[in-house]
């Protein structure tokens, strides 16, 4: 199961690079390299553009909006935050996701990413909400902006450091007696954590744009 908690394996002055740091680029790394190896191949890239068509739909109707420009987005962080779950299974290596700072940053681009939507659709004045139905709920609104992303990030972590605290903790009491079905049921863990947090992203970005236009029918066009 690897480390609990992100190792240390470098310090210069103020920088700290960590296990986690590695283990997130390399993974990033082969995901970028076997994309383009994927998509030279005809029969990939048909199979890989029907996949594609599905989860879009699928994407699209979880929302009354049109949400066709987040679909890269959450597609990504599925297939990322899976693999960073389950890389965990590897003998030596421990899951980036089990580390607060990973969970953070993820939790921060989904942050991110809902405004820049809103803002592409809506311009700035989609700010305009946070001030609705009167200005004195503007602290209170912020606050919940702020409270929804650092929730995002303490579910991924919590989720992702018990699973391997679980883990490790079976795994020295039964040694190996139960190591398949602990096996399965941290790759379940890691496909539920990786849907959730995307569906999640998604829910925000879609929020964020309908407090702008309530009335917003399915598609994403207005009445």
């Amino acid at each position: 199961m690897g480390e609990v908690f992100p190792q240390e394996l470098l310090r210069w002055g103020p920088i700290v690079l960590t296990d986690t740091v590695v283990a997130s680029g390399a993974l990033s790394l082969i995901i970028a390299l076997t994309s383009i190896v994927a998509l030279r191949f005809d029969s990939a890239r048909e199979a890989l553009e029907v996949i594609y068509a599905f989860l879009e739909r699928a994407i699209e109707d979880m929302v009354n909006i049109d949400a066709r420009p987040l679909v890269p987005l959450v597609l990504t962080q599925w297939i990322f935050i899976l693999s960073a779950n389950l890389v965990g299974l590897v003998p030596g290596i421990s899951s980036p996701t089990r580390d607060l700072s990973m969970a953070a940053a993820l939790a921060a681009i989904a942050w991110l990413a809902s405004h820049v939507f809103a803002a592409r659709r809506e311009g700035w004045r989609y700010l305009r909400h946070y001030a609705e139905p009167n200005l004195l709920l503007l602290p209170f609104n912020l606050i919940g902006e702020v409270s929804r992303t650092i929730a995002l990030a303490l579910r991924l972590f919590g989720n992702m450091l018990s699973t391997t605290l679980v883990g490790a903790v079976v795994l020295y009491l039964a040694a190996f007696l139960v190591p398949l079905p602990l096996m399965l049921l941290s790759v379940l863990t890691s496909a539920v954590q990786a849907y959730i947090f995307g569906v999640l992203t998604l829910v925000f970005s879609a929020s964020a744009f309908q407090m702008t236009n309530p009335r917003t029918l399915q598609g994403g066009q207005p009445p």
